[in-house]
């Protein structure tokens, strides 16, 4: 957390290069930022990629983590560990992958073809945390419905996922979290596409100002934030649950 304190105070710097500490304050950086085209290009590109991840990562991950979970065939531990691959895998060699397949399918630059590769990365977040709730969930609730005559999408709507809430909403967050901050795949793939995390790198190899403090001061509160949502918004469900 040390760097932080470096970090916030060269974004308000009145310096015009990167100095610590700041000679005085100014909001200087930040309306570069607000003024510059690139950026703004850059972070709405990177939050529609993160986004496109996310429901990419929920739509398979849950469903994965529901199999994981319930199933009694043979192998499955197998399957289970194998979901972890990415997380395992040094991301440069998934990179390398990745790209001799798009390369392909001619879905290098395409902004989509980077949301598809960052789902690859969010996925086993998904299968891990959906799977431990669904590990700690009270199977009986699910056949007590049933007894009373439920139907399995009905069950599933109105006992299973709503229990389910604070690790489908951490899930959620913590995929578009790792897409929105992810930087290696987006070299290989991105081209002239570029993400908020691309540009910031090539602003650093390129051209060194406190913008780029700036920049990362704004993903720095866009992550706590995202976090501080996923415990606040968790944390209440798990206290309706239970005075339920």
């Amino acid at each position: 957390m040390l760097p932080l304190l470096v970090v916030f105070p060269i974004s308000l710097s009145s310096a015009s290069y990167l100095q610590f500490p700041p000679p005085g304050l100014s909001w200087q950086w930040y309306l570069r930022y607000l003024d510059d085209p690139s950026w703004i290009e850059a972070t709405l590109r990177s939050v529609k990629v993160a986004a496109l991840c996310t429901v990419l990562a929920m739509g398979l991950g849950v469903p994965l983590a529901f199999f994981l979970v319930r199933s009694r065939l043979p192998g499955i531990r197998l399957l289970d560990r194998l979901t972890a691959a990415p997380i395992i895998v040094p991301t440069i060699v998934l990179s390398i992958a990745l790209y001799g397949v798009f390369a392909r399918l001619q879905l290098i630059g395409e902004w989509y073809g980077i949301a598809v590769a960052h789902s690859v990365l969010a996925l086993p977040f998904v299968v891990i945390l959906v799977g431990a709730g669904l590990r700690t969930f009270d199977e009986a609730q699910e056949q007590a419905a049933a007894g009373l005559g439920a139907r399995w999408p009905a069950i599933l709507w109105r006992v299973t996922l709503p229990q389910l809430r604070p690790s489908l909403v951490s899930a959620a967050f913590l995929a578009f979290i790792s897409s929105f901050d992810e930087l290696v795949i987006a070299m290989f793939l991105s081209g002239a596409e570029m993400t908020l995390p691309k540009k910031m790198f090539d602003n650093i190899m390129m051209e060194i100002d406190p913008t780029i403090a700036a920049v990362s001061v704004l993903q720095i509160l866009l992550v706590g934030l995202c976090l501080g949502l996923a415990s606040l918004f968790g944390r209440g469900v798990l206290t309706t649950t239970m005075t339920r």
